[in-house]
């Protein structure tokens, strides 16, 4: 899951992303409104992490236009501001959860997933294709003979193809997902990934298709 941080606060914002990288979450940082506008332009989030005092502009500025431009990406607002007051603005600006500093990580992390968890359908339930099974809340893989572990990058490729699935997903958005943590994504990093993928899948019964001028579609053998 890709997650976009915007938080000015370089202390709290070191320590959120180790704790969400602990937890397998590729995570954008933004330190202004204007890095977080520019990102969520760019990318494909699946929930958005936002501090309402901003060095630029006001969190809720950006929660209004996210709504405004029909952009129904999970929101958290999370701030030092406190009172009822504050908190119905936002949840009426759209937000879809509220956190006062200073906060629990436990139960912000709890929170994250439950968001998660009503975002996407397929989160209720494991996805299973061949024998890989997918539980999307601990994000965990498994076979018939136990569980599956991948590199963090081709972990990330697999979900997005097991999430969609039966779907075709197209390949710049697997280029994103990638590129959201920053690293150094060349041109045929996609392709890359997909063949480790592919020779790690096929004594398990699963495959990965390449849609010519599409992306990539995950299925049994």
């Amino acid at each position: 899951m890709n997650l976009l941080l915007v938080e000015d606060d370089a202390l709290l914002a070191n320590g959120l992303l180790t704790a969400f990288g602990r937890e397998n979450y590729q995570v954008a940082h933004a330190t202004d409104g204007a890095t977080a506008k520019a990102s969520l332009r760019a990318y494909d989030f699946d929930l958005v992490i936002l501090d309402l005092g901003l060095p630029d502009m006001e969190g809720i500025t950006i929660l209004k236009a996210m709504r405004h431009a029909q952009n129904s990406i999970p929101v958290m607002v999370l701030t030092a501001r406190e009172g009822v007051d504050q908190q119905v603005a936002a949840l009426d600006a759209g937000a879809d959860d509220y956190m006062e500093k200073p906060f629990d990580l436990r139960e912000l992390l709890a929170r994250v997933r439950a968001l998660l968890r009503r975002s996407h359908t397929d989160f209720r339930n494991d996805i299973v294709v061949g024998s890989i099974r997918l539980n999307p809340v601990d994000r965990t893989l498994s076979t018939g003979s136990g569980r599956l572990s991948l590199p963090l990058r081709e972990y990330e490729v697999l979900e997005a193809l097991m999430l969609n699935s039966p779907r075709v997903v197209h390949k710049e958005r697997l280029a994103q997902r990638m590129a959201i943590s920053n690293d150094d994504v060349g041109d045929n990093a996609v392709e890359v990934y997909i063949h480790r993928l592919r020779r790690r899948l096929q004594p398990h019964g699963v495959a990965i298709r390449t849609m010519r001028g599409v992306g990539y579609l995950i299925e049994a053998a």
